[in-house]
């Protein structure tokens, strides 16, 4: 009993010094710190993943063909449509890689019109706190901002309009996911995955080494929040 009470008397006393730590800061300050960090992490992510093989060449975020798709991938490579299917993977990775750069305004403004309320909560929440807000607040306009880009750019391979002609039979029947039904609604959703993926990682690295920070003002927040 005695190491439990020491041990909750040291919870309370850690707690109580980093609301004082970041209580030393003025709410402009630290607002100012968390949207230095939070526009260095969201333009990190973007320009990796909007780069030429941002999505194709890389594993964690790359996207693989539809569920539907990937069911009967062995059958299509019998037919002899190995070199299409290809095709539209390939496809679906540079219209990612297309669309992303379309996110990075949508960010910086979440970012510049975050309020107090909501810095105060990423600051003493999750290691993605953040990338919660940005999913909360940006998810319907990245989708509005993204989905041309995908659909023109899936639009010339002739495999992902015989899918959708296919899924969209199929969603109608209750066979498919209503997500897939069309390729470029299910490109899309990947690719703010693998987004809202990216900018997570960032902020965790970024809280986890505040120093490599932008700015001065974001290594002293998140410096003391890390305490």
């Amino acid at each position: 009993m005695r190491v439990l009470a020491g041990l909750v008397a040291g919870l309370l006393v850690s707690l109580q010094a980093l609301a004082l730590d970041l209580g030393s800061l003025s709410s402009a300050d630290a607002g100012s710190g968390l949207k230095d960090a939070l526009t260095q992490g969201t333009a990190v992510a973007v320009s990796r993943l909007g780069a030429e093989n941002g999505f194709l060449g890389n594993d964690k975020v790359r996207i693989p063909l539809p569920d539907a798709l990937k069911r009967v991938e062995g059958m299509l490579r019998m037919l002899g449509l190995q070199k299409q299917t290809e095709e539209l993977v390939t496809a679906m990775n540079r219209a990612a890689e297309q669309a992303v750069p379309q996110a990075k305004p949508l960010l910086i403004s979440a970012v510049k019109n975050m309020s107090w309320q909501d810095a105060k909560g990423i600051l003493a929440g999750s290691d993605t706190a953040a990338t919660e807000y940005f999913r909360r607040t940006t998810s319907d306009q990245l989708t509005e901002k993204f989905l041309p880009v995908v659909t023109k750019a899936t639009a010339k391979v002739g495999l992902a309009e015989k899918y959708n002609e296919i899924a969209g039979k199929g969603a109608k029947l209750g066979l498919l996911d209503a997500k897939q039904a069309r390729i470029e609604n299910y490109v899309t959703q990947k690719a703010l995955d693998g987004l809202f993926l990216m900018m997570a990682e960032q902020e965790k690295a970024i809280r986890a080494d505040p120093i490599g920070a932008a700015t001065a003002m974001a290594r002293r927040v998140f410096g003391l929040a890390a305490k």
